[in-house]
């Protein structure tokens, strides 16, 4: 196998990505796993390395065939699009247009067969509106360039993997929106993920709704036989090993232990609990369903600490280790 080529985004230039990225850059585990470079912009990110007292220094390639990929020089693709005065901890439409626009290349670079994954530090919403880019976050700019109409969020920690089937609504609107199609969907993602990350045979566990997954009828008016029994059949009877609905109380400790790959959580604290409980620098955000992987840090821009060297780079450390354990393995 060859390491795989990993693109990292700079994010919003006024917050902590560049610095998160200059320190964990600076690990030489990094190097021996995978084939790191910065889409961004290489002034800005040098004068990172100076916040951050980095001893990397940066290497502005115009394109992927100027990458060497060494230990202790940056590859940045520069889209020269940032001042390298640009203030820090402020919200710039500058930034939040160059943020987009570095998404965008990375994008492009996946769809070209150029890289394996993309693993994005964080950018600002009101920096982006303000550019004149009216989407939510990065996951939907994901989804809008790359036209994927189903997509699930994954959270991802060293012993648990979690998807949603939905994630930013209100718990009795979630209810709602659990489908057997969505369900099914949201379980086939999550074979095809772990499926082409390595897993001969991803071993998939689907929590419940109510306490004790119903508990044949005693909780609930049976949502688990109307909305999750016949998606777990439908996948079973395609060769997916699927198991449920589940008791979630215990599942997430069964999978921790071994049982499971993954877990098919329904709603947002079902699924996102168990992560934070193993730490917050630990859990990392990916967006599966799109034609390229892609993992994130769990964390915001910070434009409160930017600039002064002490943002921690473990979150984007882990997002690149899993970047890494996600991407496509190619022998060539």
């Amino acid at each position: 196998m060859i390491k795989p080529v990993i693109g990292i985004t700079m994010g919003d230039g006024a917050g902590v990505g560049p610095e998160i990225i200059m320190k964990a850059l600076g690990d030489r585990a990094v190097y021996e796993g995978c084939r790191p470079f910065v889409i961004g912009d290489a002034g800005l990110l040098e004068r990172a390395g100076q916040v951050v007292r980095s001893p990397l220094r940066i290497r502005s390639i115009a394109s992927l065939a100027e990458a060497e990929y060494d230990y202790g020089t940056v590859d940045c693709l520069d889209l020269k699009l940032l001042p390298a005065d640009l203030p820090f901890g402020r919200v710039s439409p500058e930034a939040g247009h160059a943020a987009f626009m570095f998404l965008k290349r990375a994008i492009e670079l996946a769809n070209e067969g150029q890289i394996d994954a993309i693993c994005t530090a964080p950018l600002n919403k009101e920096a982006l509106h303000k550019s004149g880019h009216k989407y939510p976050g990065h996951t939907e700019i994901l989804a809008d360039l790359t036209g994927t109409q189903d997509y699930a969020m994954m959270l991802s920690a060293p012993k648990l993997k979690v998807i949603h089937v939905t994630t930013h609504v209100g718990l009795i609107d979630a209810v709602r929106r659990i489908t057997p199609e969505r369900v099914y969907n949201v379980i086939r993602m999550a074979h095809e993920t772990l499926q082409k990350a390595g897993y001969a045979s991803p071993r998939i566990a689907v929590c419940g709704i109510n306490p004790h997954a119903g508990e044949n009828g005693l909780f609930g008016y049976g949502e688990e036989e109307e909305k999750i029994v016949p998606a777990v059949e439908r996948a079973q009877q395609e060769g997916i090993q699927v198991q449920g609905p589940l008791p979630a109380d215990t599942l997430f400790f069964r999978t921790t232990r071994g049982d499971f790959d993954i877990v098919v959580a329904m709603y947002h604290d079902q699924g996102h609990g168990p992560i934070k409980v193993l730490g917050l620098e630990a859990g990392v955000n990916i967006t599966v369903g799109l034609p390229i992987i892609r993992t994130s840090v769990d964390h915001g821009t910070a434009f409160d600490i930017a600039g002064k060297g002490i943002a921690d780079e473990q979150s984007m450390k882990e997002a690149l280790r899993q970047a890494i354990e996600l991407a496509p393995k190619r022998s060539k």
